[in-house]
């Protein structure tokens, strides 16, 4: 922790304020599992997920939303002030619109590099189907992973977005069959991050930024609480 920090204080001058907690998420459960369409707002505020980038007096421009129940995870975001179409690209995702999600589903808070149990999503509200008008979502490879968790396929992540002259907005489901060791009975405490990405506005996290290694160091996420 102190190499980590250091090393933030060298290459961004500054240490986030979100750096200094150790932050632990509710994830409320679903009754029932929600209709994916595209509407994340109607899951209500007890599944959006909190702006702590609020704290480091960055305004956000997007929502994220997250929920379980024993069918896996239920992911939403809503990203509003846009004024171009989103510009979505799965073969170049990282230089597109897009929310990427990571989780741990042992939350090993101490591991520097991902265990098999770590995976990285991302969801695209458009840049799929034939004609690339559809939403999408796979997950790619952790950068010097210990033990590389199985690729997941578009085909296999539920998915429905809606885009309008304002935004997009998206709802997808990350099946049990998909989450490496995802056992709530077991395991009700999961590493969790996001990062919403936009070519207009620049990116939002839940906790740190690029400076940090956030896409390769489960030690930095958060932990998330499965709860009731």
């Amino acid at each position: 922790m102190t190499a980590l920090l250091e090393n933030a204080m060298t290459d961004a001058g500054i240490v986030p304020n979100r750096f200094l907690f150790r932050f632990e998420l509710p994830l409320r459960r679903f009754k029932k599992p929600p209709k994916l369409e595209g509407d994340p707002e109607a899951w209500g505020d007890r599944h959006r997920l909190p702006r702590l980038c609020l704290l480091d007096d960055e305004e956000p421009f997007g929502d994220v939303y997250a929920g379980w129940n024993d069918t896996g995870l239920f992911i939403g975001c809503v990203v509003s002030d846009k004024r171009d179409p989103p510009r979505c690209n799965p073969a170049e995702f990282r230089k597109s619109d897009h929310l990427r999600i990571m989780t741990d589903m042992r939350d090993a808070r101490q591991v520097r590099r991902a265990t098999r149990y770590c995976q990285e999503f991302f969801f695209m509200p458009t840049g799929g189907g034939a004609r690339g008008k559809d939403p999408t979502a796979a997950s790619v490879e952790i950068p010097r992973a210990q033990d590389d968790a199985p690729f997941v396929g578009p085909g296999r992540i539920p998915i429905a977005s809606v885009v309008d002259r304002h935004g997009y907005r998206l709802t997808a489901h990350l099946p049990r069959d998909v989450l490496v060791g995802f056992d709530p009975g077991q395991s009700s405490r999961i590493g969790f991050f996001y990062m919403l990405e936009d070519m207009e506005h620049g990116h939002q996290s839940l906790t740190v930024d690029d400076d940090l290694n956030w896409w390769m160091d489960p030690s930095t996420w958060p932990t998330a609480v499965l709860e009731e």
